[in-house]
């Protein structure tokens, strides 16, 4: 096994790929790296992690775009980049899309602690599922000057006679709020008027689910959503396009399309 130390922490965890939230860009790095899809990498929210590689490896950084560096010098992005022992791999602040995605050959192991500056990461033993990659599908990050648009199908509390709240919903702007997290993509707008009555119990909630709660003011549901909620479910994301909703950033417009 090899060894990370975290020199200067950031808003950054260590999730396997099915927790992130721009799925895609954690899988392009793990593939560049030959890492099995199931390998842990690491999230790293807009930029001001620093890390200093005990042992050589082979790194991907995928995802966001912004000045990437290593020992000083300007990182390759959507690569698979040889590391020596004692480089420093540092992350300036994302121009485009918001989340950078870490993958190590072998695989990140989760820390035991939080992810903070002094913590040791470790990563595992390449299990031969190919070698390291020079090249890459071209893959652009999200561009904060338009707007995120994302497809939607009806949820499964969606009114058949509302169609006000589903026209409006797909044809008015929304504006990312600040207030958004890896919990829900928060939008604000024109409240939309709430006619569906909140369930009598917690429902199953899934991933990319748009609730509509008393606000009126939709949420969309991301990876680290709960496992039910009681707001009724208007719409639902395409899976293929909740990946472009992890990237937006705040202040960002949303449309989204029926």
């Amino acid at each position: 096994m090899g060894a990370v130390v975290v020199d200067s922490g950031s808003l950054s965890l260590v999730l396997s790929p099915d927790q992130v939230l721009d799925r895609a860009s954690m899988h392009l790095a793990n593939a560049l790296l030959g890492n099995p899809e199931s390998a842990a990498g690491l999230e790293v929210l807009v930029g001001g992690l620093k890390l200093r590689f005990v042992t050589g490896t082979a790194v991907a950084v995928t995802g966001a775009e912004g000045l990437v560096t290593i020992n000083g010098s300007e990182l390759a992005m959507n690569k698979a980049v040889r590391v020596a022992p004692g480089a420093v791999l540092e992350f300036g602040p994302a121009l485009f899309g918001v989340r950078y995605y870490v993958a190590v050959h072998g695989g990140i192991l989760a820390p035991d602690e939080p992810l903070r500056s002094g913590s040791n990461l470790t990563f595992g033993k390449p299990q031969n599922h190919g070698d390291p990659s020079e090249h890459a599908p071209a893959r652009r990050a999200v561009d904060p000057v338009r707007p995120v648009v994302a497809r939607v199908t009806r949820g499964p509390q969606a009114r058949n006679d509302d169609a006000g709240t589903w026209l409006r919903l797909t044809t008015e702007p929304w504006i990312l709020s600040p207030e958004s997290d890896r919990v829900g993509a928060r939008l604000v707008g024109r409240p939309l008027e709430v006619t569906s009555t909140p369930a009598p119990q917690p429902q199953p909630l899934a991933t990319g689910s748009v609730l509509l709660p008393p606000s009126g003011l939709p949420v969309i549901a991301l990876a680290g959503h709960p496992e039910t909620a009681v707001s009724p479910v208007i719409a639902v994301v395409r899976d293929e396009d909740l990946d472009l909703i992890g990237q937006a950033r705040p202040g960002q417009m949303v449309h989204l399309l029926g």
